[in-house]
């Protein structure tokens, strides 16, 4: 599904993600007929035909089970956000200020504002993620972070630091 997800698969059936199974199903059947490799026949558009098809059918191999459908929604809604906000750097959670009283950490903006995430956030965020690391199984040393926005202006940064896992051997 990696491949698949570069590509907008509601796009490929010319359909939209509000279709039911039913429109998406019809729309399938029309562009399956028309660039069936048995229609193209020995056609020079044939080697074309037979890719368009190939492209539709992986579409609905996805769009049409439920699972892989909310799965690739999910994905695709993701790109969609990461799009529309855009990061301007990034910032390592130990070069920005600790204010140990107001327990946030705080990184200076080119503008004169400020960057800010609290502890708590960077905790839940941690926490969130070994959560997800641990029904995935990975035992890596991997950075987490979060998308902050300046308190002045649109400028945001992506705050990361290092989280550390012990590696468990199994014998």
């Amino acid at each position: 599904m990696c491949e698949a997800a570069e590509k907008d698969l509601y796009a490929v059936l010319g359909a939209s993600p509000s279709d039911s199974v039913q429109q998406l199903r019809h729309k399938y059947q029309q562009l399956a007929l028309q660039y069936h490799p048995d229609r193209l026949g020995g056609s020079s558009q044939a080697e074309s035909g037979v890719k368009r098809f190939l492209e539709v059918d992986a579409a609905w191999r996805i769009l049409s089970d439920q699972n892989n459908r909310r799965q690739y929604d999910l994905q695709r809604r993701a790109r969609e956000l990461k799009q529309d906000w855009p990061v301007d750097s990034t910032v390592c959670l130990e070069d920005m200020t600790c204010d140990e009283e107001e327990c946030v950490y705080t990184y200076s903006c080119r503008c004169g504002g400020a960057f800010s995430v609290s502890e708590e956030e960077v905790e839940e965020e941690t926490q969130r993620r070994q959560q997800d690391d641990e029904e995935e199984e990975t035992e890596e040393e991997e950075h987490r972070g979060v998308v902050v926005c300046c308190d002045t202006c649109s400028l945001s940064v992506c705050v990361t630091w290092l989280l550390h896992r012990k590696t468990q051997m199994l014998k």
